[in-house]
Formats: structure tokens, sequence, C-alpha cells
């Protein structure tokens, strides 16, 4: 398959690309975007500081651990978000695994989840991950579609304390 998006840090200038992303998914009636590092949660700005400190041990929020966030775009699209987290704490080790990544709406079942999972890969080989954890609801079936085409080996599923069964996946690379 033909590689056609690019992971690109986020910037100043994407700001209003972002908003429309955002605003896409909350009239698909996502109010959570997968991928994003609560952008959804807080002004643009103080988002993108938050993402850089969280980039460096020596300044990441001690409820947070290191991560790189990226956008993926095409041409000047925004297609999509990954988050990827440097090592797990207990949450994520539980529950978030080292990967969470999100598709716009309007992208959706075109093969953009499994290139931006691809592309996160790369980059995790690139920071000393080898071994990488993903997880996602039993009822994400396009997720979990995605993480089994990128190489997942299913580990294990359990109820969450939202009352979803969470599916455990794990990437070697």
């Amino acid at each position: 398959m033909l590689n056609r998006i690019r992971l690109v840090l986020p910037t100043a200038d994407h700001e209003t690309q972002i908003k429309e992303y955002i605003d896409e998914h909350i009239s698909n009636g996502e109010q959570e975007l997968h991928g994003g590092a609560l952008i959804e949660k807080m002004p643009y700005t103080k988002w993108l500081k938050q993402i850089k400190a969280n980039a460096n041990k020596a300044t990441v929020s001690p409820e947070w651990v290191v991560s790189s966030t990226f956008f993926a775009m095409t041409n000047e699209k925004i297609i999509g978000m990954i988050d990827i987290r440097h090592l797990l704490n207990q949450m994520l080790r539980e529950y978030g695994g080292h990967i969470g990544f999100g598709v716009r709406p309007s992208e959706r079942s075109k093969g953009f989840a499994t290139e931006i999972l691809m592309e996160g890969l790369k980059h995790c080989n690139t920071i000393g991950l080898h071994e990488i954890m993903l997880a996602c609801y039993k009822e994400n079936a396009a997720s979990s579609k995605t993480i089994l085409k990128c190489g997942g080996v299913f580990e294990k599923e359990f109820l969450y304390a939202d009352g979803k069964i969470v599916q455990v996946y794990w990437i070697k690379i």
C-alpha cells in the first residue's frame, strides 16, 4: 500500500484545522478523541504547551508519561492523530497501552488507521520500543481489525470500570 500520510508535530499553524477536526468528531456524536492527548478538553495553545512538556522526561507532568503526539496528515489535511507513550504507568499497563490513535469520521474505512498505526510503530522503533501494548473496546471492531492487521496478537479481554469490555493486544517490532 502506498503511504498517503505523514506524522507531523503539531504547531500553532494547525489551530484552524484542528478545530475543524474536533468539530467533526463532536458532530459525529464523539466526545472523546482517540490519540489526541485530551486535545478536546482544553484550548489549543494550552494543549500545545502540554504535549511539548510531556515529550521531555524533565518536564513531563507527574500524572503523565513521556509521550510523542502527532497529527497524521495527507497533503495539508489532518486525517487523524496518534499519541505514543514511551513507557507505561499503572493505568496505561492496565488499560491504555503505548499507543492511542484515531481517524476523523469522514476519512474512516479508507485504510488511514492502518497507515497511522504503521507510522506510529516506526516511531516506536526509533525510540527503542519493540513490544507495544494497545487496547481498545471490544465493540470497536475497526480498531481491533487495524491492530491485528499491523501484527497485533490478542492477549486478553476484561470488563473495564465503565462497564465495557476492553481487549489488549501486543505488537512486536
